[in-house]
């Protein structure tokens, strides 16, 4: 989220709302349900019209496609969404699978005369892009009617533009968990972390047991990114956050440096990574969770670190949350542990009716109630009913979540130019995987991350 306008005050009441996010899923991480984090698929009647919160125009026969990055397990939760706002509309709505960068998939897609309708958009950076290119389509009168009555103003002001409304944040994520295999834990004798200090005893113990501790998504630069960020609020401060997501401090100050040492305290240890640097270069994130809760207590490693979307993909294994699975906040590395969120966006592509109707129903608490239930989703919307969780684990994420209200910190790579904080093999992305294989190169790499955001926020 590109926008510093909270005071200090505010600042500090973010750090500490979103604090307790972390802490609820640590006390609830023992305990309540211990589904797999799956759930039950809603039934037949789930999100059905006797239980409507919102009005939607009548458009059969027409076809609408939405655009995301999802895959698997997301995109199928996603597509019960849809089925029931065909059910609801008589629409018939298509999901497009798109590539990283989205902008670049989407730039394709109107150069050839066949954008979708709507595009899920997963950066704060590629919102403003789409406005931008005026690609993007301001919402209509129902939308913005249903955003304003379900959303606080935090994420009303994220998706919107120079004051002009255009994103529902659909699906939101805590980003600063990290989860961990229980057997290995209490084989080791091993506790969770409070600090980044005991991280690190804590990853030595284990490694010490005969497991190797951390297993790390590096093939996708995105989890890099979240691991520089949680260590850069924690230790920086959000003051300084802010500066660095606007680029108004270069990438070569010093808590730039400070960051990344204390990041190369655990990268710069190859045996506390699964499969070393290469091996954690050449693991792609739904790997580097399913390997930590598979081969029961001897897994390939025992912690991963990311957001309450890890629980889709432990789903996937024959762990159960809050026994064989259980959680606890990112370790503070400064006076308070960080919380990042993260988040994807709604956005209409064409001035159709059918994409107002689609972004109206995105907005209401009855499309957020349908994948609530299937597990792997936390929605920013207030009105939705917290019981349509399937744990307590994610019952309290959400509740903590909507107690934030306005106050917040967004994923920092996806506040930048999507050029630099959101591209494949480029930017941020490409110079955190280069420092993950060599993280003795800190000015080299501050030099190279330096130059590319340079020239992103001027282009």
């Amino acid at each position: 989220m590109r926008t510093a306008r909270t005071t200090r005050t505010t600042r500090s009441r973010a750090i500490v709302g979103l604090v307790a996010i972390g802490a609820l899923v640590a006390l609830t991480g023992c305990g309540g349900d211990t589904d797999g984090g799956g759930g039950s698929t809603p039934d037949s009647t789930s999100g059905s019209d006797s239980a409507a919160t919102v009005q939607l125009p009548k458009l059969n026969g027409e076809k609408i496609e939405v655009a995301a990055v999802w895959t698997g397990p997301e995109q199928e939760n996603f597509t019960k969404v849809l089925k029931e706002f065909e059910k609801r509309t008589g629409a018939t709505v298509t999901f497009v699978p798109a590539q990283d960068p989205i902008v670049n998939f989407l730039g394709t897609k109107i150069a050839g005369g066949s954008p979708p309708d709507v595009a899920m958009l997963p950066q704060v950076g590629a919102i403003k892009e789409t406005v931008a290119k005026k690609w993007a389509k301001p919402l209509g009168p129902e939308a913005k009617a249903e955003l304003a009555k379900n959303y606080a103003k935090g994420w009303q002001d994220l998706g919107s533009v120079d004051g002009t409304p255009y994103g529902v944040y659909f699906k939101a994520a805590n980003k600063s968990l990290i989860w961990y295999n229980n057997a290995v834990f209490e084989n080791a004798g091993a506790t969770e972390p409070k600090t980044w200090k005991d991280f690190l005893t804590t990853a030595e113990t284990i490694s010490a047991s005969g497991v190797t501790p951390v297993s790390v998504g590096g093939a996708d630069g995105w989890t890099l990114t979240d691991w520089f960020e949680n260590v850069y609020l924690s230790q920086a401060g959000p003051e300084k956050y802010d500066q660095l997501a606007k680029h108004e401090i270069k990438w070569t100050d010093p808590s730039v440096k400070q960051a990344l040492t204390t990041l190369a305290e655990l990268f710069g240890k190859p045996a506390l990574i699964a499969g070393g640097a290469d091996g954690a270069l050449q693991t792609e994130f739904p790997k580097s969770v399913t390997q930590t809760f598979t081969g029961g207590d001897q897994p390939k490693g025992a912690m991963v670190f990311e957001g309450d979307f890890v629980s889709v993909n432990i789903g996937q294994t024959e762990a159960k949350i809050g026994t064989d699975a259980k959680v606890f906040p990112f370790p503070a590395v400064g006076a308070e542990p960080p919380v990042v969120t993260g988040g994807d966006a709604a956005v209409a592509l064409k001035d159709s009716k059918g994409a107002q109707a689609l972004l109206t129903f995105l907005a209401s608490p009855d499309a957020a109630k349908i994948w609530a239930e299937s597990g792997g989703f936390v929605s920013p919307n207030k009105s939705l009913d917290v019981a349509a969780y399937p744990n307590d684990v994610q019952r309290d994420i959400a509740k903590a979540l909507i107690a934030a209200g306005d106050d917040f910190r967004f994923d920092m790579s996806d506040q930048m130019p999507q050029s630099f904080g959101g591209t494949p093999g480029k930017g941020e992305w490409k110079a955190l995987q280069d420092f993950l294989k060599n993280p003795k190169d800190i000015a080299g790499t501050q030099a190279r991350l330096e130059a590319d955001a340079a020239k992103a926020y001027k282009s």
